[in-house]
């Protein structure tokens, strides 16, 4: 059964109608949030918001707008989501608390009641209030787990009157991950000492308040996760000479980045690492870890190979060993193979990537530097444009990184399944009915104008 629209979605229409510029709506997110298919992983979040005297009542209520349709997006409940909102200028307020509101209606409803401060900018002492108190266990924290997510979303539009670099390094270190919205003239580089690596995912800008509201779609996806996700994942990853020991640190980086995506747990997203050169060496094989932080910790401490490049044999390793219940792989679960090379394979491939895709492996293939791209087509799954990526740079590799979609739900892609299209149309319907109807209130109270002049 295909659910109503929700309330939040015809206020949104409502909004689209009087706003200048419109408010725009992506009716397929917010449908697939609403149909309760993209659901967020367990989180502790706090918003730390600017109200200093810089922004203007009118703006700080484009604020309160933007953590609202955050919220909307959220899997709210006391063993989900938990919502906090610390409200700073030259002093600190915690309007919100983690415990106080177990619902989305009530969080959005005490969001708009929050008035701005209107005083100075101390956001070193917002980020410490947060460290101290906001994610405190008195106030509602969980007890720090890696099942859990803690993360603060800073909105600022000035330079900081005090220090932030030193506490938000504290905060980060304390397992918190920080983003950094800049708005307007906000100095750039506080907000870079602000947030969690990788910068490019962790630090936005918007001109002026008017448009934060184009942030919203990030900060859903930014939260999501398929709940019903069973996947293991393993990487490949070339430790040829080529690659060169700084290069590699910079893989390690962006491995872990995308774990950072993935629901690890032993009953979801499994994790095995592959290293090759001239040989084959299993770094840690699938469900040996069950949390991101030893996960991650173990991709840290891969050593560098430095020899040949054969990949085809490393691809034979994957189907014949990786992939085997042997090899720690569940029976009935999807597997995604992810290869990184920087260089032509000194072996032959062909065999190997067929028969990784005959036996229904989703394979990615990323190549930088001297990669080719033709091989990497080989390996890549269809769509091939969706399986495979090239870049010249290390550095440039964090961008990837986004692009890759991991995730596999059981069924179907939450945005392109039957009863969300279905559903959209719903949406739209009853949006553009709304329209229509204030289109003839507007003409009744134009009609009655001209009467009583």
């Amino acid at each position: 059964m295909i659910p109503s629209p929700p309330l939040f979605l015809l206020l949104l229409g409502l909004m689209g109608a009087h706003a200048t510029p419109p408010v725009s709506v992506d009716l397929r997110t917010a449908a697939a949030m609403a149909a309760g298919l993209c659901n967020t992983r367990p989180t502790d979040l706090v918003f730390i918001v600017d109200s200093s005297r810089s922004v203007r009542p009118s703006e700080f209520e484009q604020v309160k707008v933007f953590l609202a349709k955050v919220i909307e997006g959220l899997d709210v409940g006391p063993d989900a989501t938990r919502v906090g909102v610390v409200n700073y200028a030259s002093r600190v307020k915690n309007e919100l608390s983690l415990k106080t509101h177990k619902t989305k209606a009530g969080l959005v409803k005490a969001v708009t009641k929050i008035e701005p401060l209107s005083t100075g900018t101390m956001t070193g002492l917002a980020i410490q209030f947060a460290l101290n108190v906001a994610f405190s266990e008195a106030e509602g924290a969980r007890v720090k787990s890696p099942d859990i997510s803690k993360v603060a979303i800073i909105v600022t539009d000035g330079r900081p009157q005090d220090n932030v670099k030193d506490v938000a390094a504290r905060a980060r270190d304390a397992g918190i991950e920080l983003y950094a919205i800049g708005v307007g003239r906000v100095d750039l580089n506080t907000l870079k000492q602000i947030a969690s690596e990788q910068l490019d995912d962790h630090v936005d800008y918007v001109e002026s308040y008017s448009v934060i509201e184009k942030l919203t779609k990030k900060f859903q996806e930014a939260f999501c996760a398929c709940s019903n996700a069973a996947t293991d994942v393993v990487f490949l990853i070339d430790g040829s000479k080529s690659v060169r020991p700084e290069n590699f640190e910079l893989v390690k980086k962006w491995i872990n980045q995308i774990v950072d995506k993935l629901d690890v747990s032993e009953t979801k997203a499994h994790v095995g690492l592959v290293q090759y050169s001239s040989s084959v060496k299993q770094e840690f094989p699938l469900g040996r870890y069950n949390n991101k932080k030893d996960l991650k910790d173990a991709v840290k401490k891969m050593a560098y190979m430095e020899r040949g490049t054969m990949t085809g044999q490393a691809l034979r390793y994957l189907t014949d060993s990786s992939f085997a219940p042997a090899g720690g792989a569940r029976p009935g679960v999807a597997k995604v193979g992810i290869v990184f090379t920087d260089g032509r394979s000194q072996d032959y491939i062909g065999d190997a990537a067929k028969k990784a895709k005959e036996q229904g492996f989703r394979m990615y293939a990323v190549g930088v530097g001297n990669a080719v791209e033709d091989e990497l087509r080989e390996i890549a799954s269809q769509p091939t444009g969706e399986h495979y990526f090239y870049t010249a740079d290390f550095k440039a590799m964090t961008a990837i990184a986004k692009k890759l979609q991991i995730n596999i739900c059981q069924e179907e892609d939450p945005c392109e399944c039957d009863s969300v299209v279905k559903f959209q149309k719903k949406v739209e319907e009853a949006l553009q009915a709304l329209t229509k109807k204030l289109e003839g209130v507007s003409k009744r109270i134009a009609a009655l104008e001209n009467k009583i002049v």
